[in-house]
């Protein structure tokens, strides 16, 4: 049976609430984006391969996705607050654990980092879904696309903020003193969600969690292990397609047991409204050109106009300082002019940004790729925010947890495999250009040619789905 519980009906700060969710949300996306600057002191100390400290990022990557689909029954289930709360506290728990790794014991000292790495995944994984879940509950539906680009603006601004603070902090500190600065702030936030600027808001509706669902969910970590493995050398491919294919058989299995349940797990009936199937794609295409610019556009940086990794890593910072500063303002615009002209004119400056890059990319130009990548970034604030709103408002209110849980397991998804095609590109029209004589500078520019214009591919079919966009207007409960 199905109990429901009403959300705390007393009056609560909005504004502290909002900050408070965001801070310590923004700040558990800083970790996750800012590893990458300690990775050559990690293998130093840790005395392990450059492979072996990438799974500081593809574990946690792995293990977040696991627990996205997991939210809507947290927030079904439990307080919010003691939610927000316990996945605080399980952060700064995984925190701590790397902080006291022993780097004395080599490897395992490493693998024993990993384990606080997942925990903080697994309270990122809760978290990140479920903020804009319960910003759009506590907002007005007239005013959800400001609401969000809010959101937005203080997301997307980790991009910037992570390797400035990690660059500052490493500089004049150890490793573990990132993490530590991780702690206080989380710490922080903890006091301040305890006191009581995170109120239960949410409306409950008591189930029994399905661990069989939960068990299937494995099959995620087995798909996006997979699809990282492609165009990697020395990969055992009968070890990957027999797990690819028990991961994919595993996930088919959850599909259909969500849609024989009574009250499932992950909702997968959201799937049958058109606008939020639309949603998903717009926001997952535009995420792709996003996640695409900070991988490929580094290379190019440090690979054709040989720049220094730190300042390959802050030229990134001015493409999403542009994507913090439009995203207010795309959701103030959705909310005057609508999703659909708004999005057209996301998916318009994404294509025209990759579209420029095939001509600039030829010129050695490092201002000329900066604009371009800020014209890229700059239309995903016209698309991703908007769409995770749109999504929402096309669903029913008691649906729009189980709806932004798929639309960012989605989204992370194909993220990574837009990243793993980009890299194959890259690399495999390099060197089919480079065995043909030319120079290796010249067959490196036909291979960022090739991914520029396979994106400007991919983001013409986001401009049609967007074109097929209907009406917005929120659906009945």
């Amino acid at each position: 049976m199905e109990t429901q519980i009403e959300p705390s009906s007393h009056s609560f700060n909005r504004l502290g609430f909002m900050a408070t969710l965001l801070v310590g949300t923004f700040t558990m996306s800083i970790s996750q984006s800012s590893l990458s600057t300690a990775y050559p002191t990690l293998i130093a100390d840790f005395g392990i391969s450059a492979s072996t400290v990438q799974w500081l990022t593809t574990g946690f990557m792995l293990v977040m996705c696991v627990a996205m689909p997991i939210s809507p029954w947290m927030l079904n289930n439990l307080s919010f607050k003691k939610m927000f709360m316990g996945a605080l506290a399980l952060f700064d728990l995984g925190s701590l654990v790397i902080v006291l790794t022993p780097v004395s014991w080599g490897t395992a000292g490493f693998w024993f980092m990993m384990v606080g790495r997942v925990l903080e995944a697994f309270a990122v994984g809760v978290l990140f879904p479920s903020y804009q879940t319960v910003l759009l509950e506590i907002t007005p539906e007239k005013e959800r696309g400001t609401t969000m680009g809010i959101a937005g603006l203080v997301m997307g601004s980790a991009l910037a903020v992570g390797p400035i603070v990690s660059g500052v902090v490493l500089k004049y500190f150890s490793w573990q003193s990132l993490f530590i600065f991780f702690m206080i702030v989380i710490t922080v936030i903890f006091a301040l969600a305890g006191a009581g600027l995170i109120q239960d808001v949410m409306e409950r509706h008591q189930s029994k969690l399905d661990w069989l669902s939960v068990f299937l969910l494995l099959g995620l970590i087995g798909l996006m292990w997979g699809i990282n493995q492609v165009g990697k050398a020395g990969v055992n491919w009968d070890l990957a397609a027999t797990l690819l294919a028990v991961s994919l058989l595993a996930l088919a299995w959850f599909v259909v047991r969500q849609l024989k349940l009574a009250t499932p797990l992950l909702e997968l009936r959201v799937l049958k409204t058109f606008n939020y199937d639309l949603a998903v794609l717009l926001t997952s295409i535009s995420y792709i050109a996003l996640i695409v610019t900070t991988i490929i556009f580094p290379l190019y940086y440090q690979g054709v106009l040989g720049v220094s990794p730190f300042v390959s890593g802050m030229s990134l910072v001015p493409g999403a300082v542009f994507l913090s500063i439009l995203n207010p303002l795309s959701g103030k615009l959705a909310d005057r002019i609508g999703f659909k002209p708004t999005m057209l004119v996301g998916m318009a400056m994404i294509i025209i940004g990759w579209g420029a890059g095939i001509l600039v990319v030829s010129q050695h130009s490092l201002m000329g790729m900066l604009l371009c990548a800020m014209v890229i970034e700059g239309g995903n604030a016209f698309v991703m925010m908007p769409a995770v709103t749109l999504g929402a408002n096309a669903l029913p209110d008691r649906l729009v947890a189980h709806g932004t849980a798929v639309i960012t397991t989605v989204r992370q998804v194909l993220g990574s495999a837009g990243v793993v095609v980009a890299t194959m590109v890259l690399t495999n029209v390099t060197n089919r250009v480079g065995q043909s004589g030319v120079s290796h500078s010249a067959a490196s520019l036909t291979g960022f040619r090739a991914v520029f214009s396979l994106m400007v591919l991919v983001e013409l079919v986001g401009l049609f789905l967007a074109l097929l966009l209907k009406d917005t207007k929120k659906k009945p409960n």
